[in-house]
């Protein structure tokens, strides 16, 4: 049997990828616990119409088609007032400023959600990963994505969207 010499970066290679395998293989047995969009009702129900008429385009975009602002383009990323962050298409209270920090990520962060009502973390397969994803619990809402890389006491990233976000000062 001829043994073929494999280089140091072809090694490398390998690894990353059987280490990206594990990752998404952790997060497919961990995604069972988390909330399916099918089962869930929600309480504001909107034609597209309706949701284009309310929104602008980006928070259209953004809300209704998933889409995702451009890094450090959006109102919140440096935002310091203290309030609570709500939903931009149904005003549902989602975070609280007390809970946002700076993750260097170019979108507003925060470490936990203002309570597990109104929220949904769901996964996401698309773009070839696997990541939840945040939903406004009351209309559907796409927020953004949630990433285990936060600080303590929770150790998650709640990644959002200025665009699907509003603000109440206190």
């Amino acid at each position: 049997m001829k043994r073929i010499k494999i280089g140091k970066s072809v090694s490398v290679v390998a690894i990353l990828l059987a280490l990206s395998f594990q990752s998404c293989a952790q997060q497919n047995n961990s995604s069972e616990n988390k909330k399916s969009l099918k089962s869930h009702t929600f309480e504001v129900q909107k034609t597209e119409a309706e949701w284009k008429e309310i929104l602008s385009p980006l928070e259209y975009k953004v809300l209704r088609e998933e889409g995702t602002e451009r890094a450090f383009t959006g109102i919140y990323n440096d935002f310091k007032k203290e309030g609570i962050f709500i939903c931009n298409g149904c005003k549902t209270e989602l975070f609280s400023s007390e809970t946002k920090y700076e993750s260097g990520t170019g979108w507003p962060s925060f470490y936990k959600p203002l309570n597990d009502q109104n929220v949904l973390e769901v996964v996401d397969r698309s773009l070839g990963m696997v990541r939840t994803e945040v939903v406004c619990a009351s209309c559907g809402g796409h927020l953004g994505h949630v990433f285990e890389d936060g600080p303590k006491p929770t150790g998650l990233r709640y990644c959002l969207n200025s665009a699907s976000l509003d603000f109440k000062e206190k």
